[in-house]
């Protein structure tokens, strides 16, 4: 199995719960998403036209918001499994 796909199914934060995981994989699958949209933004025109360059756009926002929600609760997440108090948001 590559290293790569060992990365992605291993947790992240421990301990993982079943909530950080499903955002660690939706997490995942939005970066995968976003990235082959824009990579084949070309034939996703040809194929949808107009709509391509506003799918793209979505996916990168939704990243963004996903991405701020994860983080944050995977940091929660490593501070608790430290010891450490949690830090207010």
């Amino acid at each position: 199995m590559p290293p790569w796909f060992d990365l992605l199914r291993t947790p992240m934060a421990a301990p993982e719960t079943v909530r950080l995981r499903r955002l660690r994989v939706t997490w995942q699958l939005l970066c995968l998403l976003t990235a082959l949209t824009v990579g084949f933004i070309t034939p996703l025109r040809a194929a949808i036209g107009q709509a391509a360059p506003r799918l793209a756009a979505m996916l990168i926002a939704c990243l963004l918001v996903q991405s701020r929600i994860y983080w944050a609760a995977k940091q929660r997440a490593d501070s608790r499994a430290d010891g450490s108090p949690e830090q207010p948001e």
